[in-house]
């Protein structure tokens, strides 16, 4: 049974966080799309785009897009690169009162970010999306890629026992109390895409999915890289479920009630 989201003040500010590491030729379009869309829609914002150790003009071409984008805030991770790191390193310096995380390549749909905002602000602590249920759509996906995208979210459902079917996806909204009551974040490369939602739903946050698109980049290389992954993977989510069987019924944010996926998440 559907629980409603809890009672919350409306959201006044929206943080968006990317990553982004050698992604000269699709940066300045991510910003400037996202940008226009939120303006459209009358979101209050602020684009936090965190460099990671880029070997090309990324940076150079960020200052460049400040200069017509105020609300834009290039960043460069200058301590040990990492994905996960980048994404920290953003989160440290958000001053909105949520966060939209997606990647620097075009790959996420510019409208479901407002979606996440207008998803938050009807109270949900956390919003995430999912390219696989009704309305969603993962377009020129990789089919190795996909295979082993569903495998691994098939154990993430059974391993923590919830209908969420697309946790490895790193395009996520949280509202800023989830961000601080899921520190500290360990999870130093991609294995942050499942630390951060896996810890939202074991500390009792409420949350619900809404059907996101997704397209494969046509620019540049992917940073993910499988094989360096999985033993990283494991380890984060061994220390989630960890902490949800040893900690059940002591965690300090246990009183939040639990939200589960609302009725368009249906298989």
């Amino acid at each position: 049974m559907d629980q409603a989201p809890r009672a919350a003040s409306r959201l006044a500010r929206l943080t968006v966080v990317i990553p982004a590491r050698d992604e000269e030729a699709c940066i300045a379009a991510t910003v400037e799309h996202l940008h226009a869309e939120l303006r459209l829609h009358d979101v209050h914002h602020e684009i936090i785009v965190v460099d990671d150790g880029s070997r090309d003009r990324t940076y150079a071409i960020l200052l460049e897009l400040k200069t017509r984008i105020p609300e834009l805030h290039p960043l460069q991770n200058s301590g040990p690169h990492g994905f996960g790191r980048a994404i920290v390193s953003g989160l440290d310096r958000m001053s909105g009162d949520a966060v939209v995380i997606m990647m620097g390549d075009e790959s996420d749909d510019h409208r479901d970010v407002v979606r996440y905002w207008q998803a938050l602000n009807a109270g949900w602590d956390c919003v995430f999306g999912s390219r696989f249920i009704k309305g969603g759509a993962a377009i020129d996906y990789p089919r190795i890629k996909l295979l082993l995208n569903r495998l691994a979210n098939t154990f993430l459902r059974l391993v923590f026992r919830i209908q969420l079917n697309d946790t490895t996806n790193a395009f996520k909204a949280y509202r800023r109390e989830v961000i601080d009551g899921c520190r500290p974040l360990r999870a130093a490369q991609f294995d942050l895409t499942v630390e951060l939602p896996l810890k939202a739903i074991v500390r009792g946050f409420t949350w619900t999915v809404i059907p996101i698109t997704w397209r494969n980049r046509t620019t540049g290389e992917a940073k993910l890289k499988i094989k360096e992954m999985g033993s990283r993977y494991l380890s984060t989510v061994l220390r989630v479920w960890l902490e949800k069987h040893l900690n059940r019924g002591e965690d300090p944010w246990r009183p939040r009630r639990a939200g589960c996926p609302s009725s368009d998440a249906s298989q």
